[in-house]
């Protein structure tokens, strides 16, 4: 864990519903809220083992309404549809910035396979 970048500025921009991160080794990320609410690390979203994991539809409207620091290692979001379980770890936000293109596509493919359409999209 001593080799995870920290996270140095942590933004919420809720017009836009996109929460601005810049961590201690120059990465920077915009990550949309529905993106973070899609991913939440909560067992809610992520089930308790593999292929338990729930789709989450409907978030595209989802913003973050507070940030709570947890100790030194993490951040609790809570969100404007009452989510607010599981808790944003350094290194889970790092991830999630790493891979943003990636896990964005799997996410948008798996709304596809479930024949889903976001709102707003064509």
């Amino acid at each position: 864990m001593s080799n995870t970048p920290y996270p140095t500025d942590i933004k919420l921009h809720q017009s836009s519903r996109l929460l601005e991160i810049r961590f201690d080794n120059d990465t920077e990320c915009i990550l949309s809220c529905e993106f973070l609410r899609a991913y939440s690390p909560s067992a809610e979203v992520r089930g308790h083992g593999h292929g338990q994991e729930v789709l989450q539809t409907g978030k595209e409207e989802v913003n973050i309404t507070t940030i709570e620091p947890v100790g030194n290692y993490a951040i609790k979001l809570t969100f404007s549809d009452g989510h607010d379980t599981g808790l944003y770890s350094w290194d889970y936000l790092y991830s999630l910035a790493r891979d943003y293109d990636a896990l964005w596509l799997e996410y948008l493919g798996k709304l596809s396979m479930a024949g889903i359409q976001r709102k707003g999209a064509t």
